[in-house]
C-alpha cells in the first residue's frame, strides 16, 4: 500500500496547519489552512502495507483507509474519492469533527505517531468537491414505498440518502428552519462552515431525498400521522436533552446550558437576528465539562471577545500519552489541546463546583472544592473551597439522551433504562415499522457512530420494506445481528 517504505523515509507526522491565533479569532472562518499536495501525498505514503490494518476495526464505518491512502499517494484522487464514499456518506463531516478513533488504531503508531489519516479524508472530499467529482446518484426506479426519517443530523442524512439511492421516496423531517440538525447550529463555524453541509444537501435533493424543515414531530404532526402516511418511519432525533447541574444557585441569572448559548451564536454567524443572545463579550466565563462542547463554548466565547474564560473539569487531566490500561488499539483517552485550547483560556482539573453565588438574583462568581475519592466516590474536599469570578456560566455536561416528543404515548414506542429510544438488533423499535438510528437509540456518541448507525439502519428499513437488501450494514457492538443482512 502506497510507498512501502514510505514510513521509514517520513517519519514525521504533519497535520493541516492552523491560522494564527491572532488572525482567527477575529473571525468565524475554520482555522484550518489548506495543506501543500506534496505534503499530503508524503503523508499518505507513510500508510503501511501492515498486513491486517487495525484502522479498519478502529473506524465504526470500516473506511478503507490503506486503499485511499494508496491511491493519494499515487495522484488518483477521483478514484480515492470513490473508495471514501465506499463506505462514508459525508467524509467532509467526518474529516472535521471525528476524532479518529482510526490514528489510535494505526498499526503505525506503535512505535512512531500515527498516519494522518482524518487529515487526508477531508482533504480527498475538498477536492472532489473542487473539481466537480462529487454528483447525485439517484436511483434507476422507484420502489413505492415512503419513509420518514425524523431528524436531519447525521445519522438521519445517512438514513435519508442510502434510502432514497435504493429507489425509496424518502422525507427527512427537521423543527428547525433549516437542515443539518446540529452540523448547522451545533458546530461553529470555526469548525467546520456551514457551506459543506449545503453542499452535500443539494446532492441530496438532486438524488430524490426530499426535506420538510419548520415540522416539530409530536405536536405539528403526531408520530401515528407519521406511522399511517408512510411504510416506515426512522426516529433519528439525536440525543439532546442537556445533562443539569442542581446545585445552590442554579436558578441565577446568568447559568445557562451550552447549547442555549451556542444554537444562537451560529444563528447570528448565519446573519439571523436573534433576540435575546447570551454574548460573552467582557464578560468572566466559566465552562463546565471539558469536552467537545465545551471547547465550541471557548472558541466562541474567545471570538465574542470574554474578559477570561475558564474550563473547569471535574477528573483529573489525562496523561499526554497511552495509558497502560488502554493500550494499542483501543482509543485512548488523553490530554487534547483542540484549536480553541490554543487560542487561551485556563483549564482546571479536579474541580468540584459546589455553589453558583451571586447578588440580586445575578450570578458573580462560581464555588469549586478540589476532589477526593471516598467511597469509590468523588466528593469536594473539606477547606479547599474557593471562588472563581463568574458573569456567564455555560453547562457542557453531556446529554442524557433524546426528547421524548409524545412517541411513547402516540405510537407506543418505549424508552429503554438510559433514557434512549428502545430497538431491537434490527434497529427497530417495539412498534413495527419504526426504527432508531443515531443518538436517539445509541445515547450521545460520536458522528462517525451516528453515521454507521444511519447507513445499518438504511439496510434495516430496506430489508423491512423489500424482503432483502444491497445495502451495506457496519455492525456496531450493540447490534451485532446486523451481520447477517
Amino acid at each position: 500500500m502506497a510507498d512501502p517504505r514510505g514510513f521509514l523515509k517520513v517519519r514525521q507526522r504533519e497535520t493541516q496547519p492552523r491560522r494564527p491565533v491572532p488572525v482567527r479569532i477575529m473571525d468565524w472562518k475554520e482555522v484550518y489552512e489548506a495543506q501543500e499536495k506534496g505534503v499530503l501525498k508524503a503523508q499518505a505514503g507513510r500508510c503501511m502495507d501492515c498486513g491486517v490494518p487495525f484502522c479498519h476495526q478502529g473506524c465504526p464505518l470500516g473506511n478503507l483507509i490503506p486503499e485511499w491512502n494508496d491511491l493519494i499517494w499515487r495522484g488518483k484522487g477521483e478514484e480515492a474519492m470513490e473508495r471514501l464514499h465506499a463506505t462514508n456518506n459525508f467524509p467532509e463531516f467526518t474529516g472535521r469533527l471525528c476524532p479518529a478513533p482510526c490514528e489510535a488504531s494505526c498499526v503505525l503508531g506503535i512505535n512512531q505517531p500515527a498516519v494522518t489519516i482524518k487529515q487526508v479524508e477531508v482533504s480527498i472530499v475538498d477536492q472532489a468537491f473542487e473539481n466537480g467529482w462529487v454528483n447525485p446518484l439517484p436511483p434507476a426506479r422507484l420502489s413505492g414505498k415512503t419513509v420518514a426519517v425524523v431528524g436531519s443530523g447525521p445519522a438521519g442524512l445517512a438514513v435519508a440518502q442510502q434510502l432514497t439511492r435504493v429507489g425509496h421516496t424518502v422525507a427527512v423531517y427537521e423543527r428547525d428552519d433549516k437542515i443539518g440538525g446540529l452540523l448547522r447550529y451545533g458546530i461553529p463555524d470555526f469548525k467546520m462552515e456551514k457551506e459543506h453541509v449545503d453542499r452535500r444537501l443539494e446532492q441530496m435533493k438532486a438524488e430524490g431525498t426530499r426535506f420538510r424543515t419548520g415540522v416539530a414531530v409530536g405536536t405539528d404532526v403526531t408520530w401515528e400521522q407519521l406511522r399511517r402516511r408512510y411504510d416506515a418511519v426512522v426516529v433519528a432525533t439525536g440525543a439532546t436533552v442537556p445533562r443539569d447541574l442542581p446545585i445552590p444557585g442554579r436558578e441565577l441569572e446568568g447559568v445557562h446550558f451550552a447549547m442555549d448559548y451556542l444554537v444562537p451564536a451560529n444563528r447570528v454567524v448565519a446573519g439571523e437576528t436573534v433576540e435575546n443572545q447570551i454574548n460573552a463579550a467582557g464578560k468572566h466565563v466559566v465552562i463546565l465539562g471539558g469536552g467537545d462542547t465545551g471547547a465550541d463554548c471557548l472558541g466562541t466565547a474567545h471570538r465574542h471577545q470574554a474578559a477570561s474564560v475558564t474550563t473547569l473539569a471535574i477528573g483529573k487531566q489525562p496523561p499526554a500519552e497511552r495509558a497502560g490500561h488502554q493500550p494499542w488499539p483501543t482509543f485512548p483517552t488523553l490530554f487534547e489541546v483542540a484549536s480553541a485550547h490554543e487560542e487561551g483560556g485556563e483549564r482546571t482539573y479536579l474541580a468540584s463546583t459546589v455553589e453558583f453565588v451571586g447578588e440580586n438574583g445575578k450570578l458573580t462568581g462560581v464555588k469549586v472544592a478540589e476532589t477526593e475519592f471516598v467511597d469509590g466516590r468523588r466528593l469536594p474536599k473539606a477547606g479547599t473551597e474557593r471562588i472563581i469570578p463568574a458573569d456567564l456560566v455555560l453547562l457542557s455536561l453531556g446529554f442524557t439522551g433524546p426528547e421524548p416528543a409524545g412517541i411513547t404515548e402516540q405510537v407506543s414506542a418505549e424508552f429503554d433504562g438510559r433514557g434512549n429510544v428502545a430497538r431491537d438488533g434490527y434497529y427497530m423499535t417495539n412498534t413495527e415499522g419504526i426504527f432508531a438510528a443515531g443518538d436517539a437509540g445509541r445515547g450521545q456518541s460520536l458522528i462517525v457512530w451516528a453515521i454507521a448507525e444511519g447507513r445499518a439502519c438504511a439496510a434495516a428499513v430496506d430489508k423491512f420494506l423489500m424482503g432483502s437488501t444491497i445495502l451495506p450494514a457496519p455492525v456496531a457492538p450493540t447490534d451485532r445481528a446486523m451481520a447477517v443482512l
